[in-house]
């Protein structure tokens, strides 16, 4: 499930912030997310949760939503591939 998520993950980072084509693609778990990209702020925090949520059928409560868990995409992608595996 580590690779099918990795790939929907960085498919709704790219639909919901408009990222460059191969951009998404290169990202690695240390790539910064909030305050690091530009396409990736306060605004646009709740269209990708809500993306989240909807493709991949998991719940993000508000509690959950904190500086670290959008740091970085390897805190992204860990945050996600747990939620999925409890769900």
């Amino acid at each position: 499930m580590q690779d099918d998520t990795d790939q929907l993950l960085r498919a709704i980072l790219r639909d919901v912030l408009g990222l460059k084509p191969g951009q998404a693609e290169a990202f690695t778990a240390q790539t910064g997310l909030f305050g690091h990209l530009p396409e990736l702020d306060s605004m646009a925090v709740a269209g990708l949760l809500t993306e989240i949520e909807d493709r991949l059928g998991i719940i993000v409560e508000d509690e959950d939503v904190d500086g670290d868990m959008l740091s970085d995409y390897g805190s992204l992608l860990n945050f996600v591939t747990e939620r999925r595996g409890a769900a």
